[in-house]
């Protein structure tokens, strides 16, 4: 059986005020600045009708998705690292108190937080996804920086501890092609 061509856009939720607040996720909604930016993308993305549309189940990305006139169902493979005990907490605090683990995290693709997930768990978590997806024209997926970082790097087949050199900024979007050679990296127009 031949894999048809799928096109993947990967777009990172609108900020949140614990994003501009220095704190890690905790299921947090947009807000006003959020909603707004969300509403001003709507005119660079675009949508087809046909498109499979996922979200993340975190408020923000389900919030991003309505913003953007997207109907999306929940993926949980999309879902944001979890962060166990630092869910919530400013990273400022976390410096303070538990630096060296911090650290670690920050730097260590298998390190995770207290009682939370590695960016190698995210990884494979989004690999599963990824090479488990429809063959389908195109679809669109309201996720979170981690995971799209994830994405890439599998589609790169790159090392994951170079997952520290990819910025993903709200609201940014990659876009990743699978073709009969595998999942490739494209320039998103």
């Amino acid at each position: 059986m031949q894999t048809r061509q799928t096109r993947l856009s990967l777009v990172s939720h609108a900020a949140t005020a614990a994003m501009r607040s220095g704190r890690f996720p905790a299921d947090d909604p947009l807000d006003a600045r959020g909603h707004t930016d969300a509403h001003a993308y709507r005119a660079q993305l675009e949508a087809p009708g046909d498109a499979l549309v996922f979200s993340s189940p975190a408020r923000c990305a389900r919030e991003t998705a309505t913003a953007l006139n997207l109907t999306a169902d929940i993926a949980p493979a999309l879902a944001d690292m979890h962060y166990g005990r630092w869910h919530g907490q400013r990273v400022a605090d976390i410096a303070t108190d538990e630096l060296p683990m911090l650290s670690a995290w920050s730097t260590d693709p298998t390190a995770a937080p207290p009682g939370g997930e590695s960016f190698a768990a995210v990884s494979t978590r989004v690999a599963q996804w990824l090479d488990q997806l429809a063959d389908v024209p195109a679809v669109i997926a309201i996720t979170h920086a981690v995971v799209i970082r994830a994405a890439l790097l599998h589609a790169l087949r790159a090392p994951l501890a170079t997952y520290t050199r990819i910025e993903i900024a709200p609201l940014s979007r990659i876009e990743l092609q699978r073709s009969t050679r595998g999942w490739v990296w494209w320039p998103a127009a």
